[in-house]
C-alpha cells in the first residue's frame, strides 16, 4: 500500500502565534506543550509557555494557539499506521 501525501502548513507569527493545516485532532494540550494529530498519522509537537488553544474546526483542519512557542518538532506515526502499512 503507497503511503498517502497530505500537505500541511505551518505560520508562526513573531513567536505568539501559530496556525497550522491538516490537523486531524488535538491529542493532549497543557501551558508548556500541544500535540497535534496530522491527516496522515504524523505527529506534531509545539512547545511553549503560556500557551492556549484558540480555534480548533475538525472538519476544515484547522487550528491555531497562542503564547510563547519556543519550538515544533515532529514524531513517528501512530501504532496502527506502522502496523498496516
Amino acid at each position: 500500500m503507497q503511503e498517502m501525501n497530505v500537505k500541511h502548513t505551518v505560520l508562526i507569527e513573531q513567536r505568539k502565534n501559530i496556525t497550522v493545516s491538516g490537523v486531524e485532532s488535538v491529542v493532549a494540550f497543557s501551558e508548556v506543550k500541544i500535540t497535534l494529530a496530522l491527516i496522515g498519522g504524523e505527529k506534531m509537537y509545539v512547545a511553549g509557555s503560556g500557551l492556549k488553544i484558540t480555534a480548533f474546526s475538525k472538519s476544515s483542519g484547522a487550528f491555531t494557539a497562542e503564547g510563547s512557542v519556543t519550538g515544533v518538532s515532529y514524531g513517528g506515526k501512530s501504532f496502527a499506521a506502522r502496523l498496516f502499512k
